[in-house]
């Protein structure tokens, strides 16, 4: 067990020996130990390991000039200039609240960036502004459409953070597929199989292998199959792809450049980069802040007071397991896969660090 403080002045070092400034690797390394402490290591810090491959091939700028290359009073379009993912969308988002601030709402595209981390963490960053964020992604063409054997749409995720009163913050974040992507590595480094549902093979047929990817295989939209309302999940999918790719002016579809070593990168481009999508409304500008988060509370206490089905857990709302994680990850340190801890070992000895 490692103590979180610990592992992200290693994550800050190994962002500094690549040549981030501080305050950039200060970044970087808050969401990728968040991630941790909030139980979705998925992409914590075996994101690294992709980050030190993209750093290796030169295909990131760790030294970005990250600009509005267009804007309105209420929004913005954002360059990230091939930066590392979390240095933009931080920015990004900031962009969002201020503009919040003095217009009600604020809403950022970004283009030209990369891999960022867990989407909630930019979400969450409008709570304390008496705000409501929201968060957007478009990511590596690795899932096929309902009925499709091409790869076409990313896990694409949606967060949704929204303040209460006495209560914790609603948090909602999560991928429009049933898996995320590194879940499945995590499960392949287990060596063990996934459920039916989330992945297909090369034919299209029902896969439980979390390496099939790397064979021509596709992950599955939310949902897994027709039957069960892939469709829907490939909705979702498809608009987050169009908020963040197709109106940023970056990426979309199977044109994103891929943020993982086995997926070529000398492909067409119809755009920069990764996208994203950032937005921020403050509640007075519907309501006082305080009526609204009272409400709030009603909402919270009302689902958390369902009858739940015998022999089940009880009704939680979105943000509660992640942030129960945390408080007890915080104390307890955090747990890293041994095979993951092997490679990032390798890693710090290859940069002259230590982990």
């Amino acid at each position: 067990m490692y103590n979180y403080k610990d592992l992200k002045n290693f994550v800050k070092g190994f962002f500094i020996r690549i040549g981030c400034k501080s305050d950039h690797a200060e970044i970087i390394s808050e969401v990728f130990i968040t991630a941790e402490l909030r139980n979705i290591p998925s992409h914590g810090l075996i994101r690294l390991i992709d980050y030190y491959n993209l750093w290796k091939a030169g295909r990131i700028n760790v030294n970005p000039n990250i600009k509005i290359i267009h804007e309105t009073p209420s929004t913005a379009v954002v360059d990230g200039d091939n930066a590392i993912g979390m240095v933009a969308a931080y920015k990004s988002m900031n962009i969002a609240i201020e503009k919040a601030k003095t217009a009600g709402t604020g809403w950022v595209a970004t283009m030209g960036s990369n891999h960022f981390g867990i989407a909630g963490f930019y979400a969450m960053m409008a709570l304390k502004h008496d705000m409501i964020g929201i968060t957007l992604t478009n990511a590596n063409p690795l899932v096929a459409p309902t009925f499709s054997l091409s790869r076409l749409l990313g896990t694409n995720p949606i967060a949704v953070a929204i303040p209460a009163g006495k209560y914790p913050p609603f948090v909602a974040d999560f991928a429009t597929t049933p898996i995320a992507r590194g879940k499945l590595a995590i499960a392949e480094l287990k060596g063990e199989k996934v459920l039916y549902g989330y992945l297909q093979d090369v034919d299209g047929k029902p896969s439980d292998d979390p390496s099939v990817l790397k064979k021509g295989g596709a992950m599955l939209p939310l949902g897994g199959d027709y039957e069960h309302g892939s469709h829907k999940g490939y909705c979702l999918s498809a608009i987050v792809d169009i908020f963040s790719g197709v109106l940023s002016g970056a990426n979309f579809g199977p044109f994103i450049p891929p943020s993982v070593a086995f997926l070529d990168n000398n492909k067409e481009q119809v755009g920069k980069g990764t996208g994203h999508f950032f937005g921020a409304m403050r509640i007075d500008a519907f309501q006082p802040a305080e009526i609204f988060k009272n409400r709030m509370d009603k909402w919270i206490e009302t689902f958390k007071n369902a009858k739940n089905i015998p022999n089940k857990p009880a009704v939680m709302i979105p943000g509660d397991p992640e942030r129960i994680a945390e408080e007890k990850n915080k104390k307890e340190g955090i747990k890293i896969l041994p095979e993951i801890e092997k490679t990032l070992k390798e890693i710090a000895k290859e940069l002259n660090i230590k982990f």
